[in-house]
């Protein structure tokens, strides 16, 4: 996903001189062809997150469309005060985009884990969250976020994430969910790079006998709530799922909605389940640590569809 945004962001800073990109003393290999092409717009802030989100607000007061980057919570949770006040209140024209999100950065530990950031961008004001699934995806929402007004977050996995979409996205337009899968027992539902996961579960499903509709919602702000109400009207079971823990995230954004629509539906919510990371190790080790690997999933939605038939 980072490879796919920094290649659609030099496109766009090619036609566009007003983008300007602000990274927290990180990325340089990535961010390599940025500096190369364009050198007057790329700043390297420092450690110092908070004020590397103020500098990005008074640029954007200037016009111009700054994008900061850096990794996990650094971009999120430590200057959320300068976000909330300076980027959302003012309505600046800020991207911020988090590399790393869930536990990308998972042998690092829980203050590398960004498993709250959803949950705390999307209570914001004003702030448009990008939770792209996979490379296509992520290129895709690059070029929405820097046509959309105003503050946005862009929610980033790493590089060399397997690509989930056999081809580019065209036509899309922001908030709108993206089926990848069609089924009619279960629906799964996911935000962000867990997607690869999403559809390996559906992969196992149908071996069982199960056929699961896969959904992936590349942006939970604005959600795409005509899609939720179709979802929750058509199937009796979903499941939500995220890289995240499941307070105030995905799976609550759903609920939200459902809640309002009185359908039936039931929702279960797969994520961290209100905890904190207690362990290290790779992304996919702490998924299946976590219950949130492609198999876990699978069993979770085998057994909602046990518990659905067993109440018919």
């Amino acid at each position: 996903m980072r490879d796919a945004f920094v290649r659609v962001l030099l496109e766009e800073m090619a036609a566009n001189d007003r983008i300007v990109l602000i990274t927290g003393d990180l990325g340089f290999g990535v961010l390599r062809p940025v500096r190369e092409r364009f050198p007057d717009r790329i700043l390297n802030a420092g450690i110092a997150e908070q004020g590397m989100i103020g500098m990005a607000a008074g640029l954007a007061a200037t016009g111009r469309i700054v994008f900061v980057y850096s990794i996990g919570n650094f971009p999120t949770i430590r200057p959320l005060e300068q976000i909330r006040n300076d980027c959302a209140y003012a309505g600046a024209n800020v991207k911020i985009v988090c590399v790393g999100g869930g536990f990308v950065y998972g042998s690092l530990g829980m203050s590398h884990h960004a498993t709250e950031d959803m949950a705390v961008m999307r209570a914001i004001p004003g702030i448009t969250c990008f939770t792209p699934g996979d490379p296509a995806e992520a290129a895709t929402v690059t070029r929405a976020a820097i046509a959309t007004e105003g503050t946005c977050y862009l929610r980033l996995g790493r590089g060399n994430e397997p690509k989930v979409h056999e081809e580019e996205i065209s036509g899309w337009k922001a908030p709108e969910a993206l089926t990848l899968r069609k089924g009619e027992d279960i629906a799964l539902l996911s935000a962000g790079g867990i997607l690869t996961q999403t559809t390996e579960a559906a992969e196992i499903l149908e071996k069982r006998g199960i056929r699961a509709e896969v959904v992936s919602f590349p942006c939970i702000k604005p959600m795409d709530t005509a899609a939720v109400a179709r979802l929750t009207e058509r199937f009796a079971a979903v499941i939500t799922v995220e890289e995240h823990n499941i307070t105030g995230g995905f799976g609550s954004a759903v609920c939200e909605i459902a809640a309002g629509l009185g359908n039936g539906c039931r929702i279960r919510r797969i994520g961290l389940e209100d905890c904190f990371t207690t362990v290290v190790g790779d992304q996919q080790y702490l998924r299946e640590t976590y219950g949130m690997d492609a198999k876990s999933i699978a069993d979770r939605a085998e057994a909602m569809i046990h518990e659905k038939r067993t109440d018919a």
